[in-house]
């Protein structure tokens, strides 16, 4: 099986999870959290070399207030959490999008964990008020105030991330790519599996690990 792998994904199906089960919405958010927790456990076993997660983007802020405000306390007390479990698992945490747009005590905890786990040997990156149409805009622009001639490999660098996954993992049914990370994953293998988030299992995401292995990448030649 391959290792030294970048993953990355698309959490998707918290919301249809809770409807499913009965519950509400920020149960199933919850839930989610929690799964996020086992996959860092998935990787580490898988030996693989960073973890990259959709976690909120730019389009979710569009959402009902009362949604976006549990959202908020759901992200102030997995936080907490993240922060003790990084510690022990050697992980280097990093938000890559637009910060600034949540509120002042989130972005706070989210700049205090990057830099309490500057040292972590395993790179875990939230994708987190994150779009990747801005995230090249974003680039464009910082280009432009420098005055640099735009070249592919100077444009990376440019970039929220330059570190290209090798698997995209969507969860929850649906088969697009929701403008996440659009970039870096030009020459990663997509998996689209109908199982939601909360429900996604070792046995699945070893599968497609397996699979991946079969998969011939030509990077575009």
């Amino acid at each position: 099986m391959s290792e030294n792998l970048h993953i990355a994904i698309i959490m998707d199906g918290n919301r249809r999870w809770a409807e499913a089960n009965h519950l509400n919405r920020l149960e199933g958010h919850r839930h989610g959290a929690k799964k996020l927790e086992e996959l860092v456990e998935w990787c580490r076993d898988a030996k693989a070399r960073a973890l990259t997660l959709y976690a909120f983007s730019t389009e979710n802020f569009r959402r009902a207030p009362i949604e976006l405000k549990n959202l908020f306390d759901l992200f102030r007390e997995f936080f907490v959490r993240l922060a003790k479990k990084a510690k022990e698992l050697g992980l280097r945490i990093i938000f890559l999008g637009r910060l600034a747009l949540f509120p002042r005590d989130i972005q706070n905890m989210a700049k205090k964990i990057e830099q309490d786990t500057i040292d972590g040997s395993f790179p875990l990156r939230f994708c987190f008020g994150y779009g990747g149409r801005q995230e090249i805009l974003d680039a464009v622009n910082k280009a432009i105030r420098n005055g640099n001639e735009l070249t592919e490999e100077g444009f990376e660098k440019l970039l929220y991330m330059e570190d290209q996954p090798d698997i995209v993992i969507r969860t929850g049914g649906a088969v697009r790519t929701s403008n996440f990370l659009p970039w870096q994953t030009a020459y990663a293998e997509w998996f689209f599996v109908d199982t939601y988030w909360p429900d996604f299992s070792n046995q699945e995401f070893h599968a497609i690990i397996a699979e991946f292995d079969q998969r011939k990448r030509n990077f575009g030649k």
